[in-house]
């Protein structure tokens, strides 16, 4: 003998709405992977050869709970969000001039420190070598006001070091508890 049971809304012991259905078999489910964000450069940007310099990640192409920061450059964890998040980078770093790339890096930070990086070195033994496309995924442990910013390092021989607006971004999104 089968059973029937007909319910609009499902709860968990505490009165948390788990999902709900409009009563034509479309179901509304709580938000996962909340928050989320994704920022780009709107401008080339030209760090200083050999040096650490964060990635001005000013756009934001979304961003779920307003915890990406514009003017700092920065996500920062929100309240009642601590979890692990999962992060992602994909920065193009380089020279238009004709000068060879030796090697280019990105950093994550948490809180003014650095915790994971992605290094790449050129071995195109011609010198040809001006651009290098970088991708850094990390998972991490965070609380409430831990906040994460993406650096970078470029060993140029000559010339000016660029930061490609096109093919940079930076963005996560908390995978849970």
């Amino acid at each position: 003998m089968a059973g029937i049971i007909k319910v609009n809304q499902y709860q968990d012991f505490n009165g948390n709405t788990l999902f709900t259905s409009d009563g034509s078999g479309n179901l509304t489910t709580q938000k996962t992977l909340y928050p989320a964000f994704e920022a780009t450069i709107t401008t080339e940007q030209n760090p200083s050869n050999t040096t650490e310099t964060k990635i001005n990640f000013d756009n934001k192409v979304f961003d779920t709970d307003s915890a990406y920061d514009t003017t700092n450059k920065r996500f920062t964890v929100p309240s009642g969000k601590a979890g692990k998040y999962h992060f992602y980078c994909d920065a193009c770093i380089g020279s238009s001039a004709n000068s060879t790339l030796n090697q280019c890096q990105t950093f994550v930070f948490q809180n003014g420190v650095k915790t994971d990086s992605r290094t790449l070195f050129n071995s195109n033994a011609d010198g040809n070598g001006r651009y290098m496309q970088l991708t850094l995924l990390i998972t991490m442990d965070l609380v409430v006001g831990d906040y994460i910013e993406i650096f970078c390092y470029a060993d140029l021989d000559s010339g000016t070091v660029e930061v490609r607006t096109t093919e940079s971004r930076f963005g996560g999104y908390r995978i849970g508890s």
